[in-house]
């Protein structure tokens, strides 16, 4: 069952990330589509963009989102010797190198990870995820972050951001183009095609967003899997789960724009939906049990 999970999410991610790149295109094509009856150039340019600003974040320093959020580096095992042990096994057994691991003052109980590859991987933990939960659920919570960076989802989420960022920058310029320059009427475009393409230029910001997030919330899945691939302890990573998801107080330092890299929501928003950066919690703890 476990395995199955992970191979089941795993696909789900592909048919989604395979998905927003061919969207990324559609909407470029659909820019120089309006606007000169060309959608080949079009491509090219999404392409370009998209692979500009994929380059800029993933070479974006880890450090940045850990001062981001006020977080301190623990340097020594002296310091916490229970977390820097349980995340080098961890990192054992997950074959990667040990993570680097962040501490914020917080009393809210949450975790996140953050790095492009298992080499620049971090961990960082509130001080409220250690002194309320045990040392089962800090271990499967911190299993579950270490699964991130294992699977690379960091880098994926990375990856979203910029393609959103693409998006907009292209239904931006077709919005500015269409406003300010005459469109060269071409015998080739079809009114049914203008009118495609006019919506998927207007609509394209709204869905690249819900794209983004379904890919954030289904990697979720597959990190509290994986998780219980190293741990072999389902029923700790759903109580943890619960312990933190019924807690009302957010995390202080938190941002929108980190809030996708914690263990659960750390605004504490109530409403599961579309716009949902987390899975619900209550199907991820029914997954678990069911492993």
């Amino acid at each position: 069952m476990l395995y199955k999970q992970i191979e089941r999410n795993k696909r789900n991610t592909l048919f989604i990330v395979t998905g927003f790149i061919l969207f990324v295109l559609a909407v470029g094509a659909a820019l120089t589509y309006l606007t000169s009856g060309n959608y080949y150039s079009g491509m090219i340019l999404a392409a370009i963009i998209g692979g500009v600003y994929t380059i800029v974040m993933l070479t974006s320093s880890t450090n940045v989102v850990m001062k981001m959020n006020l977080a301190k580096e623990v340097t020594s095992k002296k310091d916490a010797p229970f977390l820097w042990h349980t995340v080098e096994n961890l990192a054992m057994a997950a074959r990667i190198p040990m993570p680097k691991i962040f501490i914020i003052q917080d009393h809210s109980p949450n975790a996140f990870a953050t790095g492009t590859s298992p080499q620049k991987g971090a961990v960082a933990v509130t001080t409220g995820l250690m002194s309320r939960l045990n040392r089962e659920e800090i271990e499967g919570v911190l299993a579950h972050e270490v699964a991130h960076i294992r699977n690379f989802d960091i880098r994926l989420a990375t990856i979203a951001v910029a393609l959103v960022s693409a998006v907009a920058i292209l239904s931006d310029l077709g919005a500015r183009m269409m406003l300010f320059s005459r469109r060269n009427r071409n015998q080739k475009q079809h009114p049914a095609m203008l009118i495609v393409a006019l919506l998927l230029l207007v609509l394209a910001p709204f869905v690249a967003t819900l794209i983004r997030l379904a890919i954030s919330r289904n990697r979720e899945f597959l990190a509290d899997a994986s998780a219980i691939e190293l741990t072999r302890n389902p029923y700790a990573l759903a109580s943890a789960l619960q312990t933190i998801t019924g807690i009302d107080t957010p995390v202080r330092e938190a941002s929108s724009t980190a809030a996708p890299l914690y263990f659960a929501d750390p605004l504490k928003k109530k409403a599961a939906n579309l716009f949902s950066t987390h899975p619900n919690p209550q199907e991820r703890i029914r997954r678990l049990h069911n492993m």
